[in-house]
């Protein structure tokens, strides 16, 4: 793995930090506590050690800094940002079979995408780049990237997030795993006092159903046979929950996890839908449970997705959209509020995610209205910045299946956002505070001319000609002599308002 000409020992670096397609697979429950870990290309082992403190058992190999290390089967293979310094083509197909050769479970694979190009000094070489310090890259387009290695492996990976792909051993746990990214962690009423006779053996059961939408069968509780025991059946048990925290909670939660299944089920199409009989035992149930028969479900996903491709069908539903921010054209939305959209924009986004998988830092997402395209936008510090700036954006082409990449961190005078309270869905529980300011602000005219607040300098200006300063999410007013002073809400006393710290 060590060409003639080329250092490829300099492209290894050292990490303050977990390294990206790592910190994703934890994040995404793809390494757990009793997976073994392969790093094949390991570097200076920084991974290694971080996984290590965090109990996971790992080990590493790398051609350069860690040659005598163990190149056995393991669990999770993760073959992070090495083929793109192989500058033979064969041999890096080559290393990638051979890591799939390894993986029992799972392959993570990474590689660096053409945006990172920006301030490179580079020379061409083969199908690549030479650096100025003797290394060789490749940046690949994420389509490219997905393709290359659907094809030499020939299996389907998901996108785990720009440049991060995840390889499946297991067809079954692949449905699963990309099932679950469109089932969101709902919430449920607190159980009242009428349940303390069963507290413990009911709390499982209300977590399956909040998650679910239905009932289990015995093989998905522990608690199966003990329920039967002592309440009579887990049918009965469910009606001792609804009648105390109201049947209408389980209804929504029901529709909704519906919802999501034909969410999952629309996007699935792309992937080659598998028959039902490959599905896992538990989206059978699902799909038996909550929308009566697969060629149903399958017909009603269908159409969702085809609306999803509507432009005018997508315009509607931005437009009557009950979240979200609705400009002339689009429609934004924190990603908290995500789940609350209809399906069929449910479906337009994960249309990009489909190409592009999570979007790491991305907390705000733009449906655009008049095209077929979703950015996803980076706002530090959403929740505590009254006025968050852009730090950066990426953007997926629906029709092209090219994504393109923005950096605003460095600009002298971003876009920021205002109403942030209309981004956010109305349980957010900061919702009152961003309406809170919103309000201030208007009252003190400082939306007056809105087509020179988008930015920070033309908001910097409104404020110092308003003679206002902005703490806390209130608005302080500066008088020349005087302490500044905080006008009143329309709604509470200043007293009596929430400001986050």
């Amino acid at each position: 793995m060590t060409g003639d000409r080329i250092s490829r020992h300099r492209t290894a670096i050292h990490r303050s930090e977990l390294s990206r397609p790592i910190r994703l697979a934890l994040r995404d429950g793809i390494i757990g506590i009793d997976d073994d870990v392969l790093d094949y290309g390991c570097g200076h082992g920084d991974d290694l050690e971080r996984l290590g403190a965090l109990g996971i058992a790992c080990r590493g190999w790398d051609p350069a800094h860690r040659p005598d290390g163990e190149r056995t089967p393991s669990h999770i293979v993760n073959v992070g940002y090495v083929i793109n310094v192989i500058e033979n083509p064969e041999e890096r197909t080559q290393v990638l079979r051979d890591c799939w050769a390894l993986a029992q479970s799972m392959l993570i694979v990474s590689a660096r995408l053409q945006h990172e190009l920006r301030g490179e000094v580079l020379s061409p070489y083969g199908d690549g780049w030479l650096t100025k310090t003797g290394t060789f890259q490749k940046y690949y387009d994420q389509r490219e990237l997905s393709q290359w290695i659907d094809e030499v492996l020939g299996v389907q990976s998901v996108p785990a997030g720009p440049g991060v792909f995840y390889v499946f051993r297991d067809p079954g746990a692949r449905e699963t795993f990309v099932a679950s990214r469109f089932r969101p962690t709902r919430t449920r009423r607190v159980v009242q006092p009428v349940f303390e006779r069963y507290k413990e053996l009911l709390e499982p059961l209300m977590e399956f159903l909040t998650a679910r939408g239905r009932l289990p069968d015995d093989s998905e509780i522990e608690q199966a046979g003990e329920i039967r025991t002592q309440v009579g059946s887990v049918k009965r048990a469910f009606r001792i929950i609804a009648k105390a925290t109201g049947p209408e909670t389980w209804a929504r939660i029901r529709e909704e996890r519906a919802q999501d299944l034909l969410v999952y089920l629309a996007l699935a199409k792309f992937s080659r839908r598998p028959a039902f009989s490959k599905l896992p035992h538990g989206l059978r149930l699902d799909v038996r449970g909550l929308l009566s028969t697969y060629k149903r479900a399958c017909a009603q996903a269908d159409a969702l997705l085809f609306s999803a491709g509507n432009r005018q069908t997508v315009d509607g539903a931005c437009r009557a959209s009950h979240v979200g921010k609705l400009t002339p054209s689009a429609l934004y939305i924190h990603q908290s509020a995500l789940e609350s959209l209809e399906p069929v924009l449910r479906i337009y986004e994960g249309c990009a995610r489909v190409v592009v998988g999570s979007v790491e830092g991305a907390n705000v997402i733009k449906l655009h209205r008049d095209a077929p395209v979703v950015s996803y936008l980076q706002y530090p510090q959403f929740e505590d910045d009254p006025h968050p700036a852009l730090q950066a954006s990426l953007l997926v082409d629906l029709q092209s299946l090219r994504v393109k990449y923005r950096e605003y961190s460095e600009s002298e005078n971003p876009p920021i956002l205002h109403r942030k309270e209309e981004f956010v869905g109305p349980d957010h529980p900061l919702r009152e505070t961003f309406a809170n300011l919103t309000r201030q602000e208007e009252d003190l005219g400082l939306y007056s001319d809105p087509k020179w607040i988008g930015t920070r300098n033309g908001w910097l200006g409104a404020l110092k000609a308003k003679q206002v300063m902005i703490r806390r999410h209130e608005c302080l007013v500066i008088s020349e002599g005087l302490e500044p002073h905080c006008p009143a809400s329309s709604n509470e006393s200043a007293e009596n308002r929430h400001t986050p710290g």
